[in-house]
């Protein structure tokens, strides 16, 4: 007969997750958020995503409340194309080439946007989208990165893959993945030169098969996802078949080594102040009077790909995983698992097609029994750190890949459910 705590199955606490993220939509934000005022955008696509992915929106919001939900969003629409990250720099009839400065549009922000109204169902409509796909254009730089804002001119912001993901995202949402100079309304809009961008995202490669934000740099999960994602957005992936037909440049190199290191970011290793025993034998800190070996103050163990008896590498590798009990995902080598990588890494997988090679059942136990907040719903970042939006969303989407009940399938591709994401292709077909 099988114990309580061996019987014991995870469980999603659906109905306080609903709670937590309807407070998030209608009441005031905890004070911690103020710093991100200008970040609404962001913000408010976390929210409507999640309540969506919780088969919630439709309960949650009233008809009205949806129009003006969506109206908000449009009210941060730019004028010169793309959309703000919030209302708060929109100067409307004071607006001028002096102040125009302070008012750019910006492009995660318009990702950020057009995600969540697929996510509220509208039908992108009132999109100025000849001005956005003609901006975003313009937000390439000649060695085929995307920043984040246009100023003066200047392209300004970080030149990493999340800004390609976030620009190659939107010109998926408003044309598809076809290359080339598309007509609109009898304009011909410019395509992005997609040469580059796969460039960049190469050069960026590691060794070990992870991908980073720039060349020589240390592979992350994140900027892995994002690099993918870019990737897929524009028809450039190459997949893990082999297949190379493709007669324009594609990427990763080798999508086998990055599978691999994909596989290596599952982890039972969740305790952030947990420290790691120094070997015994290393001859650089040892010395003729060496002090005594420290002790730890809680057990620790290493990530998963170090102990070879709970590998969770499958038979593309030749090797069958060990069942386990709860593991999250790590971004980095030798780094704790933290609920926001469930996303980075499991949609990754996603995206290469390879849905089977991470174990499902530890990581559900991992977010569902140590991130998931038992009194408040949402997730926190580790065991026993309250929820906020940014890893409660990813947490529940991540949980969204792997066929958990009572919430809908998510897209790897676009981190918003597939019901919404498959509005698309009626959209591309209308216009």
């Amino acid at each position: 007969m099988q114990s309580a705590e061996e019987s014991h199955e995870p469980r999603l606490d659906k109905a306080r997750h609903v709670k937590y993220w309807t407070r998030c939509l209608k009441t005031l934000l905890p004070h911690h958020y103020t710093g991100n005022e200008s970040n609404r955008m962001y913000l408010a696509f976390m929210i409507i995503s999640a309540l969506d992915i919780l088969d919630a929106w439709s309960t949650v919001a009233k008809e009205s409340e949806k129009k003006e939900y969506v109206d908000w969003i449009y009210h941060c629409q730019h004028p010169n194309g793309g959309f703000r990250m919030w209302p708060g720099t929109n100067f409307d009839e004071r607006a001028s080439e002096a102040n125009a400065k302070w008012d750019p549009a910006n492009v995660p922000a318009t990702y950020f946007a057009l995600a969540a109204l697929l996510a509220i169902g509208d039908d992108l409509t009132r999109v100025k989208r000849k001005g956005a796909l003609q901006w975003l254009v313009k937000m390439q730089r000649p060695d085929g990165s995307f920043g984040e804002t246009l100023v003066n001119g200047q392209i300004e912001g970080g030149r990493d893959p999340r800004f390609g993901y976030c620009a190659a995202g939107v010109r998926y949402i408003l044309r598809g993945d076809s290359e080339g100079t598309l007509n609109i309304d009898g304009t011909s809009v410019q395509d992005i030169d997609i040469n580059k961008l796969v460039g960049c995202i190469s050069l960026a490669e590691s060794y070990d098969g992870g991908i980073a934000d720039e060349p020589f740099h240390e592979p992350h999960a994140g900027y892995t996802f994002c690099s993918l994602g870019c990737l897929k957005f524009v028809n450039r992936l190459r997949t893990p078949d082999g297949d190379t037909s493709h007669s324009q440049p594609t990427a990763p190199r080798d999508p086998h080594m990055t599978l691999r290191w994909l596989t290596e970011r599952q982890t039972d290793l969740s305790d952030p102040d947990a420290e790691l025993e120094e070997a015994d034998n290393d001859p650089v800190s040892q010395t003729h009077e060496q002090a005594p070996k420290p002790t730890t103050t809680s057990q620790s163990t290493p990530p998963l790909h170090q102990s070879p008896d709970k590998t969770t590498l499958l038979s593309p590798f030749g090797l069958e995983p060990t069942p386990l009990d709860a593991a999250g995902m790590n971004g980095r080598t030798n780094k704790v698992a933290d609920t926001c990588y469930a996303w980075w890494v499991c949609a990754s997988f996603s995206i290469l097609q390879q849905p089977n090679l991470w174990d499902h059942s530890a990581l559900q136990k991992y977010l569902l029994d140590k991130t998931q907040h038992p009194a408040l719903g949402g997730f926190g970042k580790f065991p026993g750190d309250l929820p906020d939006l940014y890893h409660s969303c990813l947490g529940l989407a991540a949980l969204g890949l792997t066929g958990l009940e009572g919430i809908k399938e998510v897209d790897g591709m676009m981190c918003i459910s597939k019901d919404a994401s498959e509005r698309l292709p009626a959209l591309w077909k209308s216009w």
